[in-house]
């Protein structure tokens, strides 16, 4: 089967919790985005902000990795919160900002209101627009690594 590349949208706090537990979760822990994820997809993490829940943009991919297994798996964080989870293969990348690459990107047709493309959680991408995000990513970005 033919590898496919996904934009997961989460603040970067929740990216770092994702890289340092090996993890992706997506849209708040539903399910249905993970179950269409196959071993080897490759994703790439996208951050509107620093922290979720809080003001202020980062507006950068911050986390890139390889869907690791064909599990999904329910973690019990307490209360009734229960996301759905899958295991990734993180890569050591540093973040990119999004602006730089906006031009280039052909999944977001619209670069004047380029966030709606995001609104969903889940995107899935061609390989040739990934190909520029995993580039920026592993040729330094301009920021800080995500760990």
């Amino acid at each position: 089967m033919p590898r496919n590349y996904w934009i997961v949208v989460a603040s970067k706090d929740h990216a770092v919790y994702g890289v340092e537990n090996s993890i992706v979760q997506a849209n708040h822990g539903k399910r249905a985005a993970l179950d269409r994820m196959r071993p080897g997809d490759e994703i790439a993490i996208y951050s509107p902000r620093e922290a979720f829940g809080m003001p202020g943009r980062l507006q950068a991919f911050t986390a890139l990795g390889r869907i690791a297994d064909d599990k999904v798996w329910q973690a019990d964080m307490g209360g009734d919160f229960k996301p759905f989870r899958r295991r990734v293969e993180y890569s050591r990348v540093k973040d990119a900002p999004l602006q730089p690459l906006l031009a280039r990107l052909n999944f977001i047709r619209n670069k004047n209101s380029y966030g709606v493309v995001f609104r969903f959680g889940v995107v899935k991408v061609p390989e040739p627009d990934f190909h520029i995000i995993r580039t920026a990513m592993e040729d330094g970005g301009d920021r800080k690594a995500a760990l």
